[in-house]
């Protein structure tokens, strides 16, 4: 989704586990952003990938996953094959003129998996963070906690949302994360809302108010033609 007018920031966005990556275009307008933020959005789709805890079922898929548990139900191989396209599209960002800075990373469930993993923890070869201008993280946790990296000075923004009601990755699994980052240094804005495995338009309103926060200087600073 193209920016309008002068490109100055850009949101990656990465959908859940069966979705695509036209899943969260309808909300963008009612995130409410000033237009002369000049936000490019980008909704890269998982490949598709038999799914252990779907029964082997094939579908879109950041990682397989085998149980809902932290540290063991995941498939770190392909957490880290996610992670590395995460990085590359950051990389590619950079080479259009927007660096890390002015990017987002944002997700819902298996893809706020992922861009928690890529903002906060060593790289599977040792690459530090990548150091965004915020991270979104919806109805999601840490699959993989014992790689969390010492926050980085001045602390990565991260909007952290759950569902009260969610029947499919329990609440409790998103305040462990929250806790295993705060305890290593990460600025946390946690937020709970009274719905299930979805988003809310409390929870759209919110995440609009802390992207224009985190972008607010992107109008200030280049940014390439768009």
């Amino acid at each position: 989704m193209p920016p309008a007018g002068r490109h100055r920031a850009t949101i990656i966005w990465l959908h859940g586990l069966g979705a695509d990556g036209r899943d969260f275009e309808p909300i963008i307008p009612a995130l409410r952003l000033p237009a002369a933020l000049g936000i490019r959005f980008l909704f890269p789709e998982a490949p598709f990938r038999p799914v252990t805890i779907n029964g082997g079922m094939e579908m879109r898929a950041w990682f397989d996953i085998a149980s809902v548990q932290r540290d063991t139900g995941v498939n770190r191989e392909h957490l880290a094959e996610s992670v590395a396209g995460v990085r590359s599209l950051v990389a590619q960002e950079a080479e259009r003129g927007i660096p890390a800075g002015r990017v987002v990373l944002a997700g819902f469930s298996q893809g706020g998996a992922v861009v928690l993993q890529a903002a906060t923890c060593t790289g599977s070869a040792g690459e530090p963070p990548i150091r965004p201008a915020g991270v979104v993280a919806l109805s999601t946790y840490l699959p993989v906690t014992e790689g969390v990296a010492p926050s980085p000075e001045p602390p990565t923004p991260i909007f952290q949302a759950h569902g009260s009601f969610d029947p499919l990755i329990p609440v409790h699994f998103a305040g462990v994360s929250s806790r295993a980052l705060t305890k290593r240094g990460w600025t946390v804005e946690y937020h709970e809302y009274p719905m299930a495995h979805q988003v809310a338009d409390a929870e759209i309103r919110d995440i609009g108010i802390f992207l224009r926060r985190v972008l607010g200087t992107a109008a200030d600073g280049g940014g390439s033609p768009a």
